[in-house]
């Protein structure tokens, strides 16, 4: 992995700053004294920013005829919508340099997933709301991985977004600053199998974007060639995806191990396959034999470590 660290913009408040409506923070362990060794943190917090203050009102989502609003609890003439909204979009040229971003759970103006409305007379009415600022990134950054601190909780899904910053941060310094249809294809030559152990109908459906190169102009085919990428890498690899991607990657084998050696490393995918050992176990030993047939494209391959193994994040049972 690179040495130099990946700019990650963040919630102020999960790097212990005290930001929050009451005056506190949410500080994350993991984030800060884990990813903070591989990620270069870019801090926001758009109601300071829009001069809320510190502790200030709290504020929610509130479904009306006009759409999803921002508004403080105890007084509905407070909307911060519109405030929100402009910093979001004013904020956009520093953000256009980062490879991903983890925004605050359950925030009015950070929250991405199931965040709670309410309805005019108050109660709660549904999940289907989103942040007003995160909103707005989302909306102009589609590529960027996002997430949300309280779902890194899940081995799973902390697992994929790192991988997808990861391998976002790769492009953009690789390929995305001079595009050549080289450079298109070595950096997929890396990924190829990542991409099968994510999502098989994306390995496919790249693959044939990629067959023929030389009738739009490359930067067209990069653009469509990304967005592919990153959606496929936004499916999480299963077990059955890891082990189908294993499975090819033991076919450069065939000739070159003998019986014992063949059913050892078929038993141990197996055993990851039905759940008994955790993903580190089988490819440990395919990539040691692997290894010595001394093959480039196989050494490449960002299916060893898309991220790094510090972190042991494939040292865990993820279904």
């Amino acid at each position: 992995m690179q040495s130099a660290k990946i700019k990650v913009g963040i919630s102020q408040c999960l790097l212990g700053e005290p930001v929050r409506y009451d005056g506190g923070h949410k500080r994350s362990r993991f984030i800060t004294d884990q990813l903070g060794d591989y990620f270069e943190f870019f801090p926001v917090c758009p109601e300071v920013a829009i001069g809320l203050g510190i502790p200030r009102k709290p504020i929610r989502l509130v479904a009306t005829d006009e759409g999803t609003r921002v508004r403080q609890t105890d007084d509905d003439s407070v909307d911060v919508t519109d405030a929100l909204v402009d910093y979001g979009r004013a904020m956009l040229p520093e953000l256009t340099s980062l490879c991903g971003y983890i925004f605050m759970q359950n925030s009015p103006s950070c929250g991405v997933f199931d965040l709670k409305r309410y309805g005019a007379n108050g109660y709660p009415l549904d999940k289907h709301g989103q942040g007003a600022y995160a909103r707005e990134v989302i909306a102009a950054l589609p590529l960027l991985p996002v997430e949300e601190a309280g779902r890194l909780n899940d081995a799973g899904l902390r697992e994929n977004f790192i991988t997808r910053v990861f391998a976002y941060h790769d492009w953009r310094t690789s390929v995305e600053v001079e595009p050549t249809a080289k450079k298109l294809i070595d950096f997929y030559s890396r990924y190829k199998y990542q991409v099968m152990a994510h999502h098989v109908p994306s390995y496919k459906s790249i693959g044939r974007l990629l067959s023929n190169l030389s009738d739009r102009p490359i930067a067209q085919v990069c653009d469509e060639f990304i967005q592919a990428f990153m959606q496929a890498l936004a499916h999480r690899a299963t077990r059955k995806g890891n082990t189908n991607a294993m499975m090819h990657l033991r076919g450069y084998l065939k000739d070159q191990l003998d019986r014992d050696d063949k059913r050892e490393l078929g038993e141990i995918i197996e055993n990851y396959r039905t759940g008994l050992v955790p993903l580190v176990v089988p490819l440990t030993l395919l990539k040691h034999h692997l290894l010595k047939a001394d093959d480039p494209y196989l050494q490449q391959q960002t299916f060893w470590s898309p991220h790094p193994e510090k972190l042991g994040l494939r040292n865990v049972y993820i279904a």
